[in-house]
């Protein structure tokens, strides 16, 4: 499983976050049809942008409870004060993608930013 963890400012448009997807897929080389998911903390929840992208895509877009995103937190490469502030996490996008993609996940990478939107791609750890 494959997972995109989005972070994003409040009001982005859909457009933001589909090119944010596409810039971190393609950073490592990767398809938009390589993810099963899309992945947000509960913060992001009613972030209209974050749902239009998963249904443009038709990829759910799961939700983070804070409990699951402080846990997966450890496993996170980037570090951004205003996410750790607001969310508790250094990394939203990376945490979330960690948490969803489940036991013994990994981050192909940092999370890449494009404006305001931030991308990070996890894959599960029974992946190859």
């Amino acid at each position: 499983m494959m997972v995109a963890g989005i972070g994003s400012r409040k009001g982005v448009s859909v457009e933001d976050v589909l090119a944010a997807i596409e810039t971190a897929l393609e950073a490592h080389g990767l398809a938009m049809t390589a993810i099963s998911a899309l992945a947000t903390a509960a913060l992001k929840k009613d972030e209209e942008a974050i749902a239009a992208a998963g249904r443009a895509l038709n990829l759910p877009v799961i939700i983070v409870d804070d409990s699951a995103l402080q846990a997966a937190s450890p496993g996170t490469l980037s570090n951004s004060g205003l996410s750790q502030d607001l969310a508790g996490t250094p990394s939203v996008s990376e945490a979330s993608a960690l948490a969803v993609a489940g036991a013994g996940a990994r981050l192909l990478g940092p999370r890449s930013v494009l404006g305001p939107v931030t991308c990070a791609i996890a894959i599960s750890g029974d992946a190859p």
